[in-house]
């Protein structure tokens, strides 16, 4: 099953120097497994290959039902010394929720999740 990060998911992001942090927090208890096992680091290595120039890195906060990514090298120097629009990386946040993550199935009944039909 197609499930939209959106669905399931608020994000925010921020600046720390050159690198942009993402925050992903699951909107329902019984979807953070599905966010732990889905967005890998991988998949958003794989998402962000074009804008960023550093590594990613991915830590699990299962108490708050987050995940946290640091992509670094995603800010041009970061906001007092880059010239980019968004200095702060705050466009991070909605660009990871537009992910689209497949989940099997009868992982993604179980758990409840809104199904995205591509439109």
């Amino acid at each position: 099953m197609k499930v939209r990060l959106l669905d399931i998911a608020h994000a925010r992001s921020g600046d720390k120097g050159d690198t942009a942090n993402v925050g992903v927090i699951a909107l329902k208890p019984e979807w953070y497994p599905v966010l732990a096992k889905h967005l890998t680091l991988d998949r958003v290595v794989s998402h962000f290959r074009d804008v960023i120039e550093g590594g990613v890195e991915r830590y699990e906060l299962p108490n708050l039902r987050a995940l946290n990514f640091l992509l670094h090298g995603a800010l041009d120097g970061g906001g007092t010394l880059s010239l980019k629009t968004d200095a702060q990386g705050k466009v991070y946040s909605t660009a990871m929720l537009r992910l689209v993550l497949d989940v099997p199935d009868a992982e993604a009944r179980a758990a409840g999740l809104p199904a995205w039909n591509g439109k």
